[in-house]
């Protein structure tokens, strides 16, 4: 095990250094920011010094040279918008962006992973049929037309729920976060349902299709014999064989989640990363699209490197092979 978490982290460095050459080269091919920070009637004077402070008057290897040494002790450079760490500006929003998407695949987990064992367990029937319509829906509905509905419904005719923003954030243990305030709550459900919807489908499709593929098992027959109850078969014997491509789905959709949530914190002005990161693409603000990729990245490969001990936990045929 430990030989095979050591290999996974080699691999994890080629892969952000990689990622960091090819992000850079078309960031920074891309456009020029002094176009956008300085005002049509600057001189050549005024743009040559907002450059050179910029480090944008070096060659380009140079400039990435200098990046990458300082990306490694953690510093991306100063966001050209905001003047402030890149990182700073990122960690500032992460948390935003994190409560939204922690929700989002709860609710997907706490309702979908009930509707498929339901379905799973009826094949056929219309409970079946049901479950599996309405996850067709969550398939192909897109998010942004999702939440002008939920927004519609909810904010607009019923009244509900707020439609936009964050919400007054409470504190626990000295952190701030949504969580912590009815308001925060509030304001946090339908951004979190407008989300969670593909990812629900998805997991509710490949639970119904592991019960499906797992009862007609000769231990869930020899379960039978025995007298154990059908929820008993169902919770823990079944459950324990389909949790391994669930787990798999759980992390990759957790990672995708984090990275394309852009879509619903526009619609519901969520001051989380993707809107941060729509507003320094508009904005030429290199530093910080730089330094997203690259956690975005990271936060991938940590996610993949989770499941990955995740497997090996669950089958332990994995963990001999590792070995």
């Amino acid at each position: 095990m430990t030989t095979f978490v050591i290999r996974r982290l080699m691999q994890a460095v080629m892969v952000l250094f990689a990622t960091s050459l090819i992000v850079f080269v078309a960031v920074y091919a891309i456009g020029d920011p002094l176009e956008i920070l300085l005002p049509s009637d600057a001189s050549e004077a005024e743009r040559a010094q907002v450059a050179r402070s910029l480090g944008l008057d070096l060659p380009l290897p140079v400039q990435y040279g200098r990046f990458l040494w300082a990306a490694l002790h953690g510093d991306f450079g100063n966001s050209f918008v905001y003047n402030r760490p890149a990182m700073e500006v990122i960690f500032e929003r992460l948390p935003a962006t994190l409560e939204l998407t922690i929700t989002a695949l709860l609710m997907s987990l706490l309702i979908g992973l009930p509707m498929g064992l339901w379905a799973g367990n009826r094949p056929g029937t219309m409970v079946d049929e049901s479950v599996m319509t309405g996850s067709i829906l969550g398939f192909s509905l897109p998010h942004f037309w999702q939440g002008m509905m939920l927004i519609m419904i909810f904010a607009v005719w019923l009244g509900w729920l707020p439609s936009t923003g964050r919400g007054e954030p409470g504190t626990i243990f000295g952190i701030t976060t949504s969580f912590a305030s009815w308001d925060g709550i509030r304001h946090l459900i339908l951004p979190a349902i407008n989300l969670s919807l593909g990812n629900m489908a998805v997991i509710i499709r490949l639970t119904r299709t592991g019960v499906q593929e797992t009862l007609p098992l000769d231990f869930v027959k020899f379960a039978r014999a025995r007298g154990l109850s059908e929820r008993r078969i169902l919770l823990v014997h079944v459950m324990k064989i389909i949790l391994i491509p669930i787990v798999t789905v759980i992390g990759i959709e957790f990672g995708t989640l984090v990275a394309f949530a852009v879509v619903t914190e526009t619609i519901f002005a969520w001051p989380g990363v993707g809107k941060l990161i729509i507003d320094s693409i508009n904005a030429l603000d290199r530093p910080v699209v730089v330094a997203y990729i690259l956690v975005m990245v990271t936060l991938f490969i940590a996610i993949n490197l989770a499941v990955d001990v995740a497997y090996s936990l669950l089958d332990p045929r994995i963990r001999s092979r590792a070995a």
